[in-house]
């Protein structure tokens, strides 16, 4: 029987976060021939199957680097390089590490034995392996992933915290286990706007697990990530959204050529002691020089659609000198349910 990851979006109730993006969302991109694509997935397989036995015989100090290794390795296997911007210190006179200069990588998400919630928007299940190649860390991730093939068993040897968005009453559960590994001192990885986006248009951050670094008193690193073509072009390839499936998001991966995942460190902030103040200041630091929902309108033009935000296809992005006038935001009503911020 051939298994299939169940649709990128669905909906079980009115407050689990839903994504408007689909397959008009998708870009081209250069393809590789079937004899790479061939070559891509046995170099995945062979990886997810040696690795259980090389982390068993690795002495658990050296641990780390190895399953750091893997994960490059991986990513490079689905026909992507890693690229890693530190914002936090300046390594370069650019301020960027490249996969080549293994001399400036940076520490990763944060010291050995100090727990740290990773936060940062989500695309699609190549998020995972392009965060773990930066550093190895645990994730909250949707609970049928560790049915997924292939990518399952990674989901499994990272320790995945399984999450069932169509039950609000796990929720607490959830934020409990995150907090209980960010107290022990590991580094958690979380996606706050719930499902994944095609990369361009976003969701709002929602606020709830946060709420386990606010209890544990954790630091949280904002992470940027994005996904560019071969001439530098951010794309949408690797989105897992709509109705896409694990083997149609795998195939439209493994048959691109030339991309880079870039992984952007932000200043790690203070958890303080507000999670709705905390997610606030995350998903603007997460955005850049995007408009905040809060704030003022900048250069780009958005619209309100629910509790997301799309781009307007109407305006052109590469087009700096056509100016056209400013709408106001539309306020979003207050929501009724704590426990879906």
């Amino acid at each position: 029987m051939v298994f299939d990851a169940p649709p990128a979006m669905s909906t079980a109730h009115a407050w689990m976060p839903s994504s408007p993006c689909g397959p008009g969302c998708l870009d081209s991109i250069d393809g590789v021939g079937p004899a790479r694509v061939a070559a891509r997935l046995a170099g995945v397989a062979g990886l997810l199957l040696s690795f259980p036995f090389a982390n068993a015989v690795t002495p658990r100090g050296k641990r780390v680097p190895l399953q750091r290794r893997y994960a490059h390795l991986l990513l490079g296997c689905l026909g992507m390089r890693l690229r890693i911007v530190d914002n936090r210190v300046v390594v370069n006179e650019r301020g960027v590490v490249d996969e080549g200069d293994a001399a400036l990588t940076p520490a990763g998400f944060g010291t050995a034995g100090h727990g740290v919630l990773v936060v940062t928007g989500h695309i699609g299940w190549t998020d995972i392996v392009a965060l773990a190649s930066v550093q190895p860390l645990g994730f909250v991730a949707r609970a049928d992933m560790v049915d997924w093939p292939l990518i399952g068993k990674l989901a499994k040897l990272m320790r995945v915290i399984p999450i069932e968005r169509e039950s609000l009453r796990q929720l607490p559960g959830v934020v409990a286990a995150v907090g209980a590994r960010l107290a022990a001192g590991e580094r958690i990885g979380v996606f706050p706007e719930g499902t994944t986006w095609c990369g361009r248009a976003y969701g709002t951050m929602r606020s709830a697990l946060f709420q386990a670094a606010v209890d544990t008193g954790t630091p949280v690193q904002p992470v940027r990530l994005r996904y560019l073509d071969r001439h530098g072009v951010p794309c949408t390839v690797p989105a897992f959204v709509g109705a896409d499936t694990f083997a149609s998001s795998a195939r439209r991966v493994l048959r691109s050529r030339g991309m880079v995942a870039e992984v952007v460190l932000e200043p790690v902030l203070d958890p303080g002691a507000d999670r709705r103040e905390l997610a606030r200041r995350c998903e603007a630091v997460v955005r850049g020089t995007a408009v905040s929902r809060r704030g003022a309108v900048e250069a780009t033009e958005w619209i309100e659609a629910g509790h997301t935000r799309v781009q307007d296809p109407s305006l052109a992005v590469d087009a700096p000198e056509v100016r056209r006038p400013l709408r106001r935001p539309m306020l979003l009503g207050r929501r009724s349910s704590a426990a879906a911020r």
